[in-house]
């Protein structure tokens, strides 16, 4: 049934887990296969088992707008997640899937977002006097994505749980299990042979796996169990008066009070499932994406000064210079730059589908029912077919009217804006969006001109002899 398919090169036993690994050379792999097979094209996992991976939009439109039920999630791969994450927004399906989004949309809704720019705030003016005493003692050099993935690990602690752990500034246990379950995850994805839950659990890393787990579940519950006694000894409304004084709505505040329209709430377990994918999915993509950005802006120092430009004019005369949530509109040139890398380094490299029934192509081609679909985000953005030169940071206005659905975009790799703004209006605000922007227009405002260090480090002082080149093209070390 895959004969039609162009096979990519594998190694025998191991098949395409082999060959791209998750470091530079595996992304550049996938970069040259791009080239070569600029539609679809079949792997293996094993000798046994094909993947197919889709790097051009119009392929993967079909697999998109399916239904859940004839593509729905391949838990080969996302199940890794499971013992962790639980059965939340991520991992779960039909109608469990649907009930969750439709409690969790109030979590999402301006106002309640609104009250968070206060805490990208505080966590980046941490980050920034860390760096600053750094300095002053004679650092020549900082390592990016360590610092700031603590700030946005002290950020999420402080959204979802209204809890400040001051993980940027002293070791945090919590803080130490979430990133090592995101590096342990990484790492059994590319062990074929531990898929099995019962081999890998005999392991070294499997125990470790364990006893992350518990550490963080024990978190989470014990944040649910304070929040319930709370809210057991006062009335609703006394709550959120008390909330409303505070200025404050968390996420598990949300989340316990969500109730559908049988008037049931959620349960802890799927309150702790929710708390503990959003603390997963929102750390590391966010970091990943403004190590990704402060990077390309240091390998563009003339982009990097009209950021600065542009956020110091917007802050002039303030007190305190701190950006607020009606700013995020008025920095244009900032927003593009961050869209621009996120399309260079997506946080999130691939989605993954199973297929229930035949899938037809647009070429008339069908994927049968049974196939793996690997939609590679990281392939459609460097697929030279849909973008040109695509290894290139485009700010320019031709790429500007392409964001905006110009000549040339296509709306399955980059939906127009009112495709965008329905989108939002349904599924609420993204405050992804509003950290990448708080974070970098923090580093705009404080830093100074940076150099790119090709060991994935940014450095205040480099001889220009050095190759800017990166080291890394994935999202980082612990992603998966």
């Amino acid at each position: 049934m895959l004969h039609w398919l162009p096979v990519a090169r594998t190694t025998p036993c191991v098949g395409w887990m082999s060959p791209i690994q998750n470091n530079e050379e595996g992304m550049q792999m996938v970069t040259e296969m791009g080239k070569v097979f600029r539609d679809v094209q079949l792997c293996w996992l094993g000798p046994i088992i094909p993947v197919l991976k889709l790097v051009d939009p119009a392929f993967i439109a079909p697999l998109l707008h399916a239904p859940a039920l004839v593509a729905p999630k391949d838990m080969t791969f996302y199940g890794f997640l499971k013992p962790w994450l639980g059965d939340g927004l991520f991992l779960s399906s039909g109608d469990k899937w649907s009930r969750h989004r439709r409690l969790l949309m109030p979590a999402f809704h301006f106002d309640i977002l609104k009250s968070y720019v206060k805490n990208f705030n505080k966590s980046v003016n941490i980050m920034h006097v860390k760096w600053k005493r750094l300095a002053t003692e004679g650092s020549a050099s900082l390592e990016m994505f360590e610092n700031i993935s603590l700030m946005t690990l002290d950020s999420l602690q402080k959204c979802l749980f209204g809890f400040d752990s001051h993980c940027q500034e002293s070791p945090s246990e919590y803080i130490a299990a979430i990133l090592e379950l995101s590096s342990l995850v990484a790492k059994k994805y590319q062990q074929l042979f531990l898929y099995v839950d019962f081999l890998y659990y005999l392991t070294a890393d499997g125990r470790r796996f364990r006893k992350a787990c518990d550490l963080v579940h024990d978190f989470t519950d014990a944040v649910i169990r304070e929040r319930r006694r709370t809210l057991s000894s006062q009335s609703v409304d006394e709550f959120l008066k008390s909330r409303t004084k505070s200025k404050t709505l968390d996420f598990i505040d949300v989340l316990l009070l969500a109730k559908d329209e049988h008037g049931k709430e959620l349960s802890d377990e799927d309150i702790r499932a929710e708390a503990d994918t959003f603390m997963f999915g929102g750390h590391d993509t966010t970091a990943s994406a403004l190590s990704w950005t402060l990077y390309n802006l240091a390998r563009h120092p003339e982009y990097q000064e009209r950021c600065r430009q542009e956020v110091q004019e917007l802050l002039r005369g303030r007190d305190p210079e701190e950006i607020e949530w009606d700013d995020l509109a008025q920095l244009p040139f900032l927003t593009m730059c961050i869209k621009e890398s996120l399309r260079l380094h997506p946080p999130g490299t691939d989605l993954v589908r199973g297929c229930i029934q035949d899938i037809v192509l647009p070429d008339g081609r069908v994927i049968p029912k049974g196939s793996a679909c690997v939609i590679s985000i990281f392939g459609v953005h460097h697929n030279p077919s849909v973008w040109p030169d695509p290894e290139e940071l485009h700010r320019t206005d031709f790429r500007h009217e392409r964001d905006e659905g110009g000549a040339g975009a296509h709306t399955a790799a980059l939906p127009p804006p009112a495709r965008r703004q329905g989108a939002a209006q349904a599924g609420g605000a993204d405050p992804a969006r509003g950290g990448r922007a708080v974070a970098a227009g923090g580093a705009a405002k404080h830093g100074r001109e940076v150099t790119p260090h090709p060991f994935w480090k940014l450095f205040t002082h480099l001889p220009t002899s050095v190759d800017p080149r990166i080291n890394n093209l994935i999202e980082c070390q612990q992603g998966v």
